[in-house]
């Protein structure tokens, strides 16, 4: 599966497939969710970025459209057991979903300890790739020095990751331009690098991808393709 995209977007069109639209609010209904599937149909996102518990729900609402289903795992901390995540990936391909975005074990990446974070992170791939999706690797830029970053990349690529992502967007700091950046350095031209957190502007999105971002995660995606800025802080 390609991840890594040939060129800058063009136009709107091209930069909406960039974006993976996202509810990951606690109190979020169903009609929120479905409001946020038609949204990323009529807009032709690439994604919608939903919790578990929507999954099927969304893959049902987008049957036909060409937008993809994401959910997350372990999600927004990290610091669930390695069997724990397997068990959410496994329940949520099940439900359909197309791409699971996890959260590394961020205590791992600060005591560099790569084997730790090789172990969790394979386990939940094996079982993503085995349904073939596609896995996400969120490393939470903010809580990282520069040299955890890179090592939480280089386990993300050992461990068969398609990308690593900068942010949850629910621990604090979000993406920056800088991050993105090391991170296209560390894992290459082929490992996607996916940018969230804080990314509210067509400008912010633009800058992102110029960085090596090949996709944007962000409740802004409407606002971005118009050219304005969104209020949401995701």
């Amino acid at each position: 599966m390609t991840t890594n995209a040939a060129s800058e977007p063009t136009g709107t069109e091209d930069l909406a497939r960039y974006i993976d639209h996202t509810l990951l609010a606690p109190a979020a209904s169903r009609e929120d969710i479905l409001k946020l599937c038609k949204e990323a149909a009529e807009h032709h996102f690439k994604s919608v970025c939903v919790n578990p518990i929507w999954v099927e729900t969304a893959k049902k609402a987008l049957l036909g459209s060409g937008v993809l289903t994401c959910t997350v795992v372990g999600f927004p901390l990290g610091t669930h057991n390695t069997d724990v995540k397997v068990f959410e990936a496994r329940g949520a391909t099940m439900d359909g979903a197309d791409e699971i975005d996890m959260v590394i074990n961020i205590a791992s990446a600060r005591a560099l300890d790569r084997d730790a974070l090789v172990s969790d992170i394979s386990a939940v791939a094996e079982v993503v790739h085995g349904e073939d999706s596609l896995l996400k690797v969120i490393i939470e830029t903010s809580l990282l020095s520069d040299a955890e970053k890179v090592l939480a990349c280089e386990a993300a690529v050992e461990a068969g990751a398609d990308f690593v992502k900068t942010s949850t967007g629910f621990n604090g700091g979000g993406a920056t331009a800088s991050d993105v950046a090391l991170m296209r350095q560390t894992v290459g031209p082929d490992i996607g690098v996916k940018a969230s957190g804080g990314v509210r502007s067509r400008e912010q999105a633009l800058e992102m991808i110029a960085a090596g971002a090949t996709r944007i995660g962000t409740s802004g995606g409407i606002a971005i393709v118009a050219g304005g800025t969104a209020t949401s802080a995701y």
